[in-house]
């Protein structure tokens, strides 16, 4: 059975598009390490996983590609062509010894920062369906926020870390958007039979 015209421009349009990602700015080789941590990318998934150890704990951070934004207007009207400032979420799970309880810290990171929104401690045992979960991050008393935020910082889980994950997922995104390009466009070439 041969292409219709639509599935013929679909391809010609899906094999342009391909061609001007990768030669525009093509996307580099992930790296495996930052810092202390080894990177875990797996191809056509929308997060990534870091993992270190620290002293006598497991740290693993999983990361959201790119999940929201906020404006960041320069010119202070709301006008066609202002800045957004991407949002990637993170979990944060530290573990002490094996099989035992886990403090998970939900943070954002915004390009240049780590915000920690909320945490919990996960039992190793089963907990109760509707276990109190704490309360918000920001009503936490000041002092005790600060000490919390250099508790990650020791851990690794800070401004940089923020850094290297927004450039990292800027190039994942590009990865991901060519790949699942490539995808469609294989789907359209598969003759029926």
């Amino acid at each position: 059975m041969r292409k219709s015209a639509f599935e013929g421009k679909i391809l010609r349009l899906l094999r342009n598009e391909i061609q001007y990602e990768l030669e525009r700015s093509p996307p580099s080789q992930p790296v495996a390490k930052f810092d202390a941590f080894t990177v875990d990318d797996r191809p056509g998934e929308q997060w990534i996983r870091l993992r270190r150890k620290f002293r006598d704990e497991d740290i693993k951070v999983e990361a959201t590609m790119f999940d929201g934004s906020i404006p960041t207007s320069k010119s202070g009207g709301g006008g066609i062509g202002d800045e957004v400032q991407l949002h990637i979420t993170l979990i944060v799970n530290i573990t002490k010894g094996e099989g035992g309880d886990v403090l998970e810290i939900m943070c954002s990171a915004w390009p240049d920062s780590i915000e920690i929104k909320r945490l919990f401690l996960c039992r190793g045992v089963k907990m109760p369906a509707q276990s109190y979960a704490g309360p918000e991050f920001k009503e936490l008393d000041d002092e005790l926020q600060d000490s919390l935020y250099e508790f990650l910082e020791a851990r690794g889980v800070n401004d940089e870390l923020a850094v290297f994950l927004h450039k990292y997922m800027k190039n994942k995104d590009k990865t991901e958007f060519v790949r699942w390009m490539g995808t469609v466009k294989s789907f359209i070439e598969k003759e029926v039979k």
